[in-house]
């Protein structure tokens, strides 16, 4: 009979997150399990729009895709899945979402240990299950890498940042495909927010920065979803329709957004996925907050900056503002996004 039990005490099955920002987030975990479990295998169960960023993560061994539409119950699924999954030996599941549905699949795959936050009445489905202290753990990041260690223990002094690795060929293929030049340096816009409105800097403020730079030589590439191709696609004409501005919103997959990112001279931002990739990718960027804080989910790198509303009002958490003036955002100038983003850059250059 085959012995098991070594592999099954090295097997980690995590449930990730629904997000982009938040899966980018979740390698702080995979890193820390890495560093306290040597030879530990992670496997990670996700939406399949995740597979391009695991696989950037050289710490997973492999991305199984949820079945289940966010936000779907569909039991049978579940169940489904959980019972393929006994066949892999998991030693325990870490479910980092807080919902019900997200315990399911472990419970059904008999994972011995299944740790989790309390979250929606999750008793029965985890039997590791952990009283969050809000203000203990106040970032994300610190709640992913709390689950792996085990209860009580205290995080590290310094957490490792995400760090995603790049498909060179992808980045050069990238270059060609959308015909970039080699000479200019590059500004990367994302004026995105899947979360709502009360999150983006106005179109016409980034219209403004990407004239500016064109004009000194530099080339705008704006990215985002195609959800965010009509905002794009309006900073673009606002801008001028220059030759070296790039909308390529809706027009990369998200494989090739992470690459094209990486040549990135700097990004300017507002607090989304994109956002957390570029910081990921070690890039200088600049993050305008307003309705939301970088309390909770702050740019986890060495060369970002941050511009933060501080009007009596922000952060209102809201995805459009209940107020209907945006000021958060609005008072947040173009002349202040320039004068913070070259300081950023005078100070990431002399690193």
């Amino acid at each position: 009979m085959r012995d098991v039990a070594p592999k099954c005490e090295r097997q980690v099955l995590v449930v990730g997150p629904s997000w982009v920002g938040d899966m980018v987030m979740s390698q702080v975990l995979y890193q820390l399990l890495h560093d306290e479990r040597p030879g530990v295998q992670i496997d990670v169960l996700a939406p399949a729009w995740s597979e391009p960023i695991l696989a950037r993560m050289p710490q997973i061994n492999g991305a199984l895709v949820n079945p289940v539409r966010h936000g779907e119950l569909a039991l049978g699924k579940r169940w489904k899945q959980g019972r393929e999954l006994r066949l892999e030996c998991y030693e325990q599941a870490i479910v980092l979402p807080s919902s019900l549905k997200s315990a399911l699949v472990p419970c059904f795959a008999a994972v011995p240990r299944r740790t989790g936050w309390r979250g929606e009445m999750r008793y029965g489905l985890l039997n590791d299950m952990r009283e969050l202290d809000e203000e203990k753990l106040p970032q994300m990041v610190q709640r992913f890498a709390a689950l792996g260690l085990d209860e009580g223990v205290g995080l590290p002094a310094e957490l490792p940042a995400p760090r995603l690795m790049v498909d060179q060929d992808s980045v050069a293929s990238g270059r060609q495909k959308f015909l970039l030049a080699d000479h200019r340096p590059i500004l990367a816009l994302c004026p995105g927010a899947e979360f709502g409105g009360a999150k983006r800097w106005p179109l016409e403020y980034y219209a403004d920065l990407a004239q500016r730079y064109l004009q000194r030589g530099w080339q705008v590439l704006l990215y985002g979803s195609q959800n965010d191709s009509e905002v794009t696609s309006q900073i673009y004409h606002i801008s001028g329709a220059q030759r070296y501005c790039y909308d390529l919103a809706g027009k990369t997959s998200l494989a090739e957004a992470i690459d094209l990112l990486s040549l990135s001279d700097a990004v300017v931002s507002n607090d989304s996925g994109l956002m957390h990739i570029a910081a990921a990718l070690g890039r200088p960027l600049l993050v305008l907050y307003g309705a939301t804080s970088p309390v909770f989910t702050p740019p986890l790198s060495n060369v970002a900056r941050m511009i933060v509303s501080d009007i009596e009002c922000a952060p209102c958490f809201a995805r459009e503002c209940p107020l209907g003036h945006h000021r958060c955002m609005r008072d947040i100038t173009a002349d202040q996004a320039e004068i913070r983003l070259e300081s950023l850059l005078i100070s990431a250059g002399d690193s």
